[in-house]
């Protein structure tokens, strides 16, 4: 790998700051609480300020048993800083995985430097911030952006101890400080990308001697210090019950089978890189002849014992999701930075077939993506606003910039051309496009109609069937929303729930449930109603909301 300047000093570190922010902010305040895992991480963390329980983790009267506490203690944290439960402003819970992408962005960037120089480190902070995965999960509250940084923050001072960059006890310190952190997110899973990566390593160039300077004698403490409290004390909370649900009903079920429909064949992430790693994803294919080349380099070799371990356990396991993934794009995109700035030969022959399929296949995923937008906005929306149709153009005319460049050889410029164009097509959809269909966006829409039937009402106590997406427990609060299952159990909560009631009923339940409610002695009144499309699950839904009395 090439150094062809010093690494980044601070001043520097600020561009792929910038870029980062221009690619992050736009819908990161607007967009309303995305559908499902967003919201359900709203909730539990909410319910957890207000109750002032930080152990158990709850969603309603639900225990929420899946993931560690981490993420909900930095939404918490942020919650508090910035806002108030009672507020139930996303943005605030949404915090969290900002700050975590931008430093996984100005990680990448900044350990990149110290191989590839000041020029490399950018164009590597640019193709992790301008890739499409990181964008959803850095504007989204839960736990992947923050999973990511611990992975790249691990990551990295692991690549600087293993080549001999540095024997920083600093570093060492960031390392096992970083696994302590993304245990108490995520699990085991920064484990098994580091483990498998040390064990690659281990079998690949058999020199153990290379370990010694992650100093395990008292950097695993440390690490066990950070997650291990929580850990102990959820178990003497639950009696063992966490870990059922987490290990014996989460994490292994994945492995089996695929959980909630999100199954996959072998190859779903791979097919899938083209649009999540997308637009560096094309660059990334033209990276490979390098990286073949360099195999034996010890940074090289360290990058590739990071990425295909790791993507072929996620490949096998039956449970699919495109961000599973995320966690090795901070080494792609080092890799693709140094094929970008290190000039060498073309490919075989049938390589360059390969790459023209793999562009053409890039073109298509470009097209959808540019016309995502203007296309949702007509569908959904009714009308095309102007200004997407031009930021739509603007986004073509920099993907043609990006393949001229990459045409001539120039592969940083089309790095940067790409960035570009990833911001106007996040600024078209994200930004301008997304926030304004109501149409999609029911659970605000539910909300705000409750609280006009009840207006004279502090609080409105919502009762919903079959409607139960947890973006409205989180907007009208979890105390004032009840989730029923069946038209009788709607009508018997309404039965109880006074005056500030509001049931919200679909049309295919409306018969049953006024047949219940009548037989209960309840006399309601029909107050408004919402349509539209539950993206959740692509149902078309007509919505009557009830009062009790003649209101």
């Amino acid at each position: 790998m090439r150094r062809d300047a010093e690494r980044l000093d601070w001043k520097q570190g600020l561009l792929p700051l910038a870029a980062a922010l221009a690619l992050f902010l736009p819908g990161f305040s607007t967009l309303p609480p995305v559908d499902r895992d967003e919201s359900r991480y709203a909730v539990a963390t909410t319910q957890m300020l207000k109750s002032g329980d930080f152990v158990d983790i709850r969603f309603q009267e639900d225990a929420r048993h899946l993931q560690p506490a981490g993420a909900y203690w930095l939404q918490s944290a942020t919650v508090a800083a910035f806002s108030d439960p009672d507020a139930r402003a996303i943005w605030a819970h949404r915090l969290p995985s900002l700050a975590a992408a931008l430093a996984a962005v100005l990680a990448t960037a900044a350990f990149a430097s110290l191989w590839l120089g000041a020029r490399g480190g950018l164009l590597a902070g640019l193709l992790v911030a301008s890739c499409m995965s990181l964008g959803f999960e850095a504007r989204i509250a839960k736990t992947d952006a923050a999973l990511l940084a611990a992975v790249t923050l691990a990551q990295f001072a692991f690549m600087a101890l293993y080549t001999g960059r540095s024997a920083s006890r600093g570093l060492a310190a960031l390392f096992w400080a970083a696994l302590g952190f993304g245990a108490l997110v995520k699990g085991p899973i920064i484990l098994i990308v580091t483990g498998l990566c040390a064990l690659v390593l281990l079998v690949w160039d058999r020199r153990p001697k290379r370990f010694a300077s992650l100093r395990a004698a008292w950097g695993v403490p440390l690490a066990l210090l950070i997650a291990l409290p929580w850990y102990v004390a959820i178990g003497v909370v639950t009696d063992g019950g966490f870990f059922q649900t987490a290990i014996g009903d989460n994490l292994l079920h994945k492995v089996g089978t695929g959980q909630q429909s999100h199954g996959g064949p072998p190859g779903y992430h791979l097919i899938g890189f083209v649009l999540m790693f997308w637009p560096g994803a094309l660059l990334a294919a033209a990276a490979l002849p390098f990286v073949w080349r360099h195999r034996d380099r010890p940074e090289v070799r360290f990058l590739i014992a990071w990425i295909v371990p790791a993507w072929l356990v996620f490949e096998f396991v039956s449970t699919k999701l495109p961000h599973y993934v995320l966690p090795l794009y901070p080494a792609i995109a080092m890799l693709t930075a140094a094929g970008a700035i290190t000039p060498g030969e073309p490919g075989p022959k049938w390589t360059r077939w390969l790459f023209f399929a793999y562009l053409v296949l890039w073109i298509l995923v470009s097209g959808l993506l540019i016309g995502l937008a203007p296309a949702g906005a007509v569908v959904y929306g009714g009308r095309l606003p102007p200004l997407s149709v031009v930021l739509a153009v603007l986004a073509a005319v920099a993907l043609v910039l990006m393949l001229m460049a990459l045409a001539r050889g120039r592969r940083d410029r089309a790095i940067v051309a790409g960035a570009v164009a990833a911001f106007f097509v996040t600024a078209n959809t994200y930004g301008l496009v997304l926030p304004g269909l109501t149409n999609l966006w029911l659970s605000p829409q539910i909300a705000e109609a409750a609280r006009a039937a009840r207006p004279d009402c502090e609080s409105v106590r919502i009762v919903t069937t079959p409607y139960h997406e947890p973006s409205l427990v989180f907007l009208n609060g979890s105390a004032n929303t009840t989730l029923a299952d069946t038209p009788d159990q709607a009508a018997q909560a309404m039965r109880g729930a006074g005056s500030c009631a509001v049931a919200v009923v679909g049309a295919e339940q409306q018969a049953a449930f006024l047949s219940r409610a009548a037989a209960l002695g309840l006399s309601l009144t029909p107050a408004g109603k919402v349509t539209g499309q539950n993206y959740s699950d692509g149902a078309e839904l007509d919505l009557t909301l009830y009062v009790p009395g003649g209101a």
